[in-house]
């Protein structure tokens, strides 16, 4: 298998899957067949209405069975999403959430309580370390942060009595680092805690739950809405009492997507193995094209063969994403960089990523970290998309040359 297989086998095996998950059935239970729509409907509603107080208490009795009696409980289109993301991460029961960072919130508070410890990576997406920094501390909760490069054996020396929570990035955010997830989830169940796991990247090419993951976590914004323009996640497990306590959670705290969100990333689910697949190969294409630039000093892409984190991906995932970074060589600064992204033509200057078009997003000045080091040139994160791949390196030539001349100008005083 060569490099552009490999990162694009897993968004080919999913394709069938993908076109079928969450679709309405034209078989009915009662054995009847009807004519339905392609798609979903969208069900635009907050109230409920039953034919009896019995049919009623009924339905409130099914909280645990994605049924409803109220709107904020969610709606036919949001269970017929939540159907979908089960079947693709390969758990029991999905609860969709207003973003991805409500999953990665709500699934903390809902695992966590006061008193207790959790364990998260130090590239970890920066607003759930401003959550953890902010409110779980103030509801008691305590944050160690450890380097995701770590070993077992020092992880296993920053546990505590109570530990509550192990969280995994993998990869992680802006600098990429893979996790041994497996590992990872001994260490936890050793303990009586719980894996959650940031799996967005691996959404489709990791399987969370056969690595030992209790608690899998998406924004759904990227790869599966696909398009830009819904913002929506979730959070996905494989045990019975796990969605007990998430879906009270949920509950809870009022958490769930709009109609309207859903009934886009079902649509965009239909297209997820095509485009990602076609995404896959050029990301590849133009990390293989960036290693060999002079200005730069190393292509941070677990896909790429010596790149950090490659034999865990290898083992481990059944193809890549579409975001990676890139360090520059040290003799350049970060204004030489922006200078640099500023030039660019085709790559969008933006936060998100996973969509179909080229982003891309300085890393130098714009992360944190408290248990390993900082990345000590400039760097920056690009996303793939769907452009011609010739042209989006052409692009980056020709921003190479603005890095080039702004450093010399610098250098020789100009």
């Amino acid at each position: 298998m060569n490099s552009s297989d490999s990162v694009s086998r897993g968004w080919q095996l999913l394709a069938t899957r993908l076109v079928h998950a969450g679709r309405p059935d034209v078989v009915q239970p009662d054995g009847n067949a009807q004519g339905v729509f392609v798609n979903s409907p969208v069900s635009r509603g907050s109230t409920v209405l039953f034919p009896d107080l019995a049919t009623m208490k009924r339905n409130g009795a099914l909280r645990y069975e994605h049924e409803t009696i109220y709107g904020a409980m969610g709606s036919p289109i949001q269970h017929d999403l939540e159907r979908a993301v089960a079947e693709i991460e390969g758990g029991t029961d999905t609860q969709i959430v207003s973003s991805g960072l409500a999953a990665c919130t709500t699934a903390l508070l809902a695992f966590t309580s006061a008193g207790g410890h959790i364990l998260l990576p130090d590239s970890i997406y920066g607003p759930t370390r401003r959550f953890a920094d902010t409110m779980l501390r103030r509801f008691g909760v305590t944050t160690t942060y450890y380097r995701p490069e770590a070993d077992i054996e020092e992880l296993a020396g920053l546990l505590r009595s109570t530990t509550q929570v192990i969280f995994a990035e993998s990869p992680g955010s802006h600098t990429f680092e893979v996790q041994d997830v497996s590992a990872l989830a001994d260490l936890a169940h050793d303990v009586g805690a719980k894996l959650l796991l940031d799996n967005t990247w691996g959404f489709g090419v990791f399987e969370p739950f056969r690595h030992g993951v209790d608690v899998s976590i998406q924004a759904l914004t990227k790869y599966a809405a696909g398009h830009s323009d819904a913002i929506i996640g979730a959070i996905t497990v494989a045990d019975r009492d796990d969605w007990q306590t998430l879906r009270d959670a949920t509950i809870q705290l009022g958490q769930l997507a709009g109609p309207d969100e859903c009934w886009l990333t079902l649509r965009g689910l239909r297209t997820m193995s095509v485009r990602l697949a076609h995404q896959a190969r050029s990301t590849l294409e133009c990390a293989l094209w960036l290693q060999t630039r002079q200005e730069v000093h190393q292509v941070l892409h677990p896909a790429l063969p010596g790149a950090p984190g490659h034999e865990i991906w290898k083992r481990d995932f059944t193809g890549a994403g579409t975001v990676f970074g890139v360090v520059l060589k040290d003799r350049y600064t970060s204004r030489d960089m922006e200078r640099m992204i500023d030039s660019l033509k085709l790559f969008g200057i933006g936060a998100s990523w996973g969509g179909f078009e080229s982003l891309v997003l300085p890393t130098s000045g714009g992360i944190s970290r408290t248990a390993g080091d900082m990345l000590a040139a400039p760097a920056f994160r690009l996303n793939i998309g769907l452009e011609n791949v010739t042209d989006l390196c052409a692009d980056l030539e020709e921003a190479f040359s603005v890095l080039e001349s702004s450093a010399h100008e610098r250098l020789s005083g100009v």
